[in-house]
């Protein structure tokens, strides 16, 4: 699609745009403008339509594993003060509960400060972005410890115990009376459940139980995912393309996506996440934000000697064609799915509560930081090992 064809887009496409901007603007936590902290709305035509104008409407030419331009929003914010002190906040975390023992210098490379700054731009409460990086960090340690890091101890044997495990960590069990110590001991002795407990227990100071609720769902879900990477890597086995993007629905940022509300100060009423037509835009965009990062790791988990699962190797190993057409092909696949949540999240908005409109601006929004952060995190341009 070209530029001018962006451009004169249906005009329901900037009316949700627009939201992005005003929604984000009209409550408390958010700095409509501050050129001091780099933030700015955008200016002139605004909105998801307009805001594509941004987006380079001709692919440049890329080579190697590099990332080709991506149909992707802008971030709405950037405060490096304040990415700092979240992640400073989150690395003191990580340290008083033992999670990355010895290795929290990758985690102060990967800067997930900054991942929560871009992502949430509806709220600069030091604290709130906290509580979604705790939870964020806990996930991915759990993939870390448990799932595709040997070093850190993960085994395909172990990992259906450990994951049934963690999630007692967030949604507890209820044994006899005279097996509850050790219960306890297992959350306490092991950083992964600590985390997750930990992330959890500060999320719920801004969370209601509908919203934990739902977060205790997507983790859960999330679960499901790590397990079936795990089966693919006992037995050795590349999944189809249609099978691994089933499986990138489950394993995602669906989790992190699903806090936006919660960070922001607000309630986005159940009834309207479990509408069918939310969940496939929400998941739509949480699994392009994941393709993003298929992208970006790509470089990175080319020279590890485990298998790889991303999106242009498993393209390549089903098509038969090279690492850069793989890539390609991932970009394009990702750009449909945004493209695809930008207009039935355009929809959704005009008939939703004012909460799903807000909601819906904030998951563009978190597209938005999402690839930003992918793009100059040195947890993906450093030789240096971080999180994966």
């Amino acid at each position: 699609m070209s530029l001018l064809s962006r451009i004169a887009a249906p005009t329901a496409r900037h009316d949700v745009a627009r939201l992005v901007a005003a929604l984000l603007a009209e409550h408390p936590g958010v700095r409509p403008e501050g050129p001091a902290k780099g933030f700015a709305l955008p200016t002139g035509p605004t909105g998801l339509g307009t805001s594509a104008a941004r987006i380079t409407p001709r692919r440049k030419e890329a080579e190697g594993t590099a990332v080709p331009e991506l149909y992707c929003p802008p971030a709405l914010r950037d405060d490096p003060a304040l990415a700092e002190e979240v992640n400073a906040r989150l690395l003191a975390w990580a340290a008083e509960i033992g999670l990355y023992a010895g290795r929290l210098d990758r985690v102060r490379a990967a800067d997930f400060g900054r991942l929560m700054m871009l992502a949430h731009p509806d709220t600069d409460a030091p604290d709130r972005l906290l509580a979604a990086g705790k939870c964020a960090l806990a996930e991915w340690a759990t993939d870390d410890y448990y799932c595709d890091d040997e070093t850190m101890g993960s085994a395909p044997a172990l990992l259906g115990a450990q994951l049934g495990l963690a999630y007692a960590a967030i949604d507890p069990a209820h044994p006899p009376l005279r097996y509850v110590p050790a219960v306890e001991r297992a959350m306490r002795d092991d950083p992964v459940r600590t985390a997750l407990r930990s992330g959890l227990a500060h999320m719920a100071q801004y969370a209601d139980w509908s919203q934990l609720a739902r977060l205790r769902h997507e983790v859960a879900v999330l679960f499901v995912g790590y397990g079936q990477e795990g089966s693919w890597r006992s037995q050795g086995r590349m999944p189809a393309v249609w099978e691994y993007l089933a499986h990138r629905q489950i394993n995602s940022f669906v989790p992190c996506v699903a806090m936006t509300d919660a960070v922001g100060g607000y309630v986005l009423p159940a009834a309207e996440y479990a509408d069918p037509r939310v969940r496939r835009a929400v998941t739509m965009a949480s699994t392009a934000a994941t393709l993003v990062n298929d992208l970006y790791s790509m470089a990175k988990e080319h020279h590890s000697d485990s298998v790889e699962f991303n999106l242009p190797t498993v393209i390549a190993a089903e098509e038969h064609c090279t690492s850069r057409e793989a890539i390609e092909r991932s970009a394009a696949i990702h750009d449909e799915l945004v493209r695809t949540f930008e207009t039935e999240a355009a929809a959704l908005a005009l008939t939703g509560s004012p909460q799903l409109r807000r909601f819906l601006a904030g998951v563009w929004a978190w597209l938005g930081g999402n690839r930003a952060w992918h793009s100059g995190s040195r947890r993906y341009t450093s030789a240096t090992p971080t999180p994966s």
